[in-house]
């Protein structure tokens, strides 16, 4: 007899259960609930996740045929959707982003040490957002444009492992540049970050917290050179210059120097121009830093084509959020799985079995190996055959 745990079971136990029941203490998430806790919410939202349920309705479906199975997988509550949607409704979307944060936090330790394409001691941050378009009469509150809706994902990547550092949700208008003020720069640190984030008064902040920033300039931009660098231009550089902004308003918000380097692209076949403060590192590593920022539009595709943000269970604010938090969590939580278990198996392919073989009991490791798993039926030597071999 197979005794071994199904597995979402085998998922779930990496898990910290304790510091999620002191999340959804210090929000009252369990308060008057007799039946269907906020634990049982998180798990079938997560199965949701892993199998790509469509609906409510499909998630009781799903989860009311295997009845036997729910209790063994951590689901003590009964499944409906109606209760579901009502936790997703009313229970505080703050639980599952202070537990995703901690999820966070293990996933970064364990990928301390990735090779993310450059030899630096330095965290390596991409920011960037994306926009997910909504229907303007199911979410009037995320306001964007005339006639629709949309909310914006703004992350924080870390580069070392791809695991989101940082995630603010807001509605479609909120523009990008906005989510510098609720950074918190660390020391040392190198943000790369596209155009739209250009504010020299807070980039300026980055550069008083001693953090390193590598931007796009925009073609508008006005300075005047100082002095500049020796190149090679066999490498596609074309300059790299210590400047000073003029206009008396960009002089005033950034009054310190700045490094400019300008970087032929011959995919693209064209120049493009990199602000930075950081001016020890080699101008050949600053670009190739830009090119990395490429890594949070994959995480986005990534996550839009894998995980269920796009199309939702609920109509309402916090419904949305609890729903992307905990599709957040699940993303780090299989990160987690395969760093722990050395899977040497891409996190697409490795989602992809997850999602078919959630019931199964069999071994995590045992699914991502090419030797095909087999069990033993234990049999009594005084059985006696019903036919002679």
């Amino acid at each position: 007899m197979n005794v071994e745990q199904s597995v979402f079971s085998q998922l779930i136990s990496y898990l910290p259960i304790k510091p999620f029941r002191c999340c959804a203490e210090k929000y009252r998430g369990n308060h008057k609930v007799q039946s269907f806790s906020c634990w049982d919410q998180f798990l079938c939202m997560a199965f949701a996740q892993l199998t790509y349920r469509e609906s409510l309705r499909d998630i009781e479906s799903c989860l009311r045929s295997m009845q036997g199975k729910l209790y063994h997988m951590g689901i003590r509550g009964k499944v409906s959707r109606s209760t579901l949607s009502d936790a997703n409704e009313n229970r505080d979307w703050r639980i599952y982003a202070e537990f995703a944060q901690l999820l966070i936090h293990q996933a970064r330790e364990l990928y301390i040490d990735e090779d993310f394409g450059l030899e630096l001691s330095n965290t390596v941050y991409a920011l960037d957002s994306t926009t997910i378009d909504l229907c303007i009469s199911l979410f009037p509150w995320a306001l964007f444009r005339k006639k629709k809706s949309a909310i914006k994902l703004h992350t924080l990547l870390d580069l070392r492992g791809n695991i989101p550092a940082f995630i603010w949700i807001t509605d479609g208008k909120c523009h990008d540049v906005n989510i510098l003020d609720l950074l918190i720069p660390e020391p040392g640190s190198i943000y790369v970050m596209d155009r739209g984030y250009i504010d020299f008064d807070r980039l300026h902040d980055l550069n008083l917290a001693k953090a390193f920033f590598v931007i796009r300039a925009k073609a508008n931009f006005k300075f005047h050179r100082l002095y500049s660098h020796t190149i090679d231009k066999a490498t596609g550089l074309r300059c790299d210059q210590t400047v000073a902004l003029d206009g008396f308003y960009s002089g005033n918000n950034y009054p310190d120097k700045l490094r400019r380097l300008k970087y032929f692209d011959q995919e693209q076949n064209k120049n493009l121009v990199f602000l930075s403060n950081q001016f020890e590192l080699p101008a050949l590593t600053i670009c190739e830093l830009y090119k990395l920022r490429w890594k949070v539009e994959i995480f986005f595709k990534w996550i839009k084509q894998n995980l269920r943000i796009k199309s939702f269970y609920g109509n309402s604010p916090n419904a949305v959020k609890t729903q992307i938090w905990i599709a957040i969590s699940v993303y780090v939580l299989v990160a987690i799985v395969k760093k722990r278990l050395n899977l040497d198996i891409s996190l697409y392919t490795f989602m992809q079995i997850l999602s078919v073989t959630v019931f199964e009991k069999i071994p995590i490791s045992q699914l991502v190996t090419d030797n095909s798993y087999q069990t033993y039926d234990q049999q009594n030597d005084s059985q006696l055959f019903l036919f002679d071999l």
